[in-house]
């Protein structure tokens, strides 16, 4: 099988022969360079055992890479009709360890087409790929881990510290539910098109105990847009909505000081605001 993918055409053959030019509406940027692709399937580790979902797979270059990198199984979601012609020659040579999913990420639900145990490793278009992280955070545990590229200033967002610019609500709901690692760039240059942005890998590893709760889920959410949707005001008064005329005493029950703001609160400093019952 690996002879027969690395003897397909290259890639830029492969958008040529399909006419598939990148399509700004759905956020494409082509990676062609097999190197980079190779790298990024590399951080997710030994795949041999594990079903892969890759979103927005194009013309099959991350693709090729997660084939050649042993996965048990890749599942390629792809909604441009274009690509999916481009995939189907990959699939052919792959025996059978490649399927093809033609549909739109953000209503699929992949966790019952993907057995387990599964794991994601995605170039994600950049106008879903924070929304379509937050709906994989809400059922984190169905995930061995994921390995996802973002532009880097998401990417900056999801790995932020406290006290610091780019902390805020992604940061602590990404940090809460999983281990997370920036590991490394992407110039623009890479791409086909080039973006005018530079790109990073991150790689998450859900937390060990991690139980999915819609609930706690919903109210973690509610909290952070509530701290950070004034993020310069003291939480006194930011939390006033939830906590009402407790706020104060709340914040004080839990250790924090009243007069801090959102982005002096740790990861876990939130946790225990949201397990209050």
């Amino acid at each position: 099988m690996i002879d027969d993918i690395e003897n397909l055409p290259p890639l830029r053959d492969i958008i040529n022969n399909y006419k598939v030019r990148a399509k700004k509406s759905l956020g494409q940027n082509f990676l062609l360079d097999l190197n980079l692709t190779a790298k990024i399937a590399n951080i997710a580790g030994d795949l041999t055992n594990l079903n892969i979902i890759e979103i927005g797979a194009g013309p099959g270059g991350l693709s090729r890479a997660i084939l050649l990198n042993g996965a048990k199984k890749l599942y390629a979601v792809e909604k441009d009709s274009r690509c999916i012609k481009a995939l189907t020659d990959l699939k052919q040579v792959s025996n059978g360890k490649m399927a093809i999913i033609e549909g739109d990420a953000l209503k699929l639900d992949l966790n019952k087409i993907v057995p387990t145990p599964k794991a994601i490793i995605a170039n994600l278009p950049y106008n879903i790929a924070t929304v379509l992280l937050l709906k994989w955070l809400k059922r984190v545990s169905e995930f061995e881990h994921m390995t996802l590229m973002f532009q880097k200033e998401v990417a900056l967002r999801i790995c932020a510290k406290p006290n610091s610019k780019a902390y805020g609500r992604l940061s602590v709901m990404a940090q809460w539910l999983c281990d997370v690692k920036l590991v490394f760039d992407i110039p623009a240059e890479a791409f086909t098109p080039p973006p005018k942005v530079t790109s990073s890998v991150v790689h998450l590893s859900p937390k060990e105990n991690i139980v999915d709760n819609q609930i706690n889920f919903e109210k973690m959410e509610k909290l952070l847009a509530t701290a950070f949707g004034q993020r310069r005001k003291m939480l006194r008064k930011s939390l006033k909505p939830l906590f009402l005329d407790k706020t104060e005493s709340i914040l004080k029950q839990v250790g924090i000081k009243p007069t801090s703001r959102a982005e002096d609160l740790s990861v876990g400093d939130y946790v225990r605001l949201c397990n209050l019952e």
